[in-house]
């Protein structure tokens, strides 16, 4: 699998699936969350509430429609929040582990990722970073493209030197 790294808006991602960094409720929010719910409409809440009744718990991944987004696929994945005593890596890293197993059911071939739990959820930038880049190196997968879409500068850098 290759890794790539963008600059840009993780809704705008012209791939099979994009992971959302969702919270534990399921029905939208603020940060990518948000961003995700708005720009894929309705549909996407309305598949949420559908497939994830009693949502999600912190470190897994589920997935739904896309809605309006130009990929066919979100895949929702609950990071831990450092901010609320949630420290335990390796529910960071199951994200990224567990949206790989859930692209792999679906036969996606592309993924764009945010960088999970590094915005409000308090997850620092650089472990943040290292977290999904050593994730998404050691996670055995069909997937072709692993796109991570950084917001910001810092996000940016970090992640172009950890994939070169």
């Amino acid at each position: 699998m290759r890794i790539e790294v963008v600059r840009g808006d993780i809704t705008a991602q012209d791939v099979d699936a994009v992971v959302n960094a969702a919270n534990s409720r399921m029905r939208g929010g603020g940060g990518v969350d948000g961003a995700i719910h708005r720009a894929g409409g309705p549909a996407v809440l309305e598949d949420c509430v559908r497939r994830f009744p009693d949502g999600l718990p912190t470190g897994q991944a589920g997935w739904t429609t896309a809605g309006n987004l130009p990929a066919r696929w979100v895949i929702h994945v609950v990071g831990p929040d450092r901010t609320a005593g949630q420290t335990d890596r390796s529910l960071l890293t199951s994200c990224y582990s567990g949206a790989l197993a859930v692209a792999d059911e679906l036969g996606a071939r592309s993924v764009a990722f945010p960088l999970v739990s590094a915005g409000v959820y308090g997850w620092p930038l650089d472990d943040a970073v290292a977290a999904a880049v050593e994730t998404l190196r050691a996670t055995p997968t069909d997937l072709e493209l692993a796109r991570m879409v950084a917001f910001g500068n810092d996000a940016y850098e970090l992640l172009v030197r950890s994939t070169t």
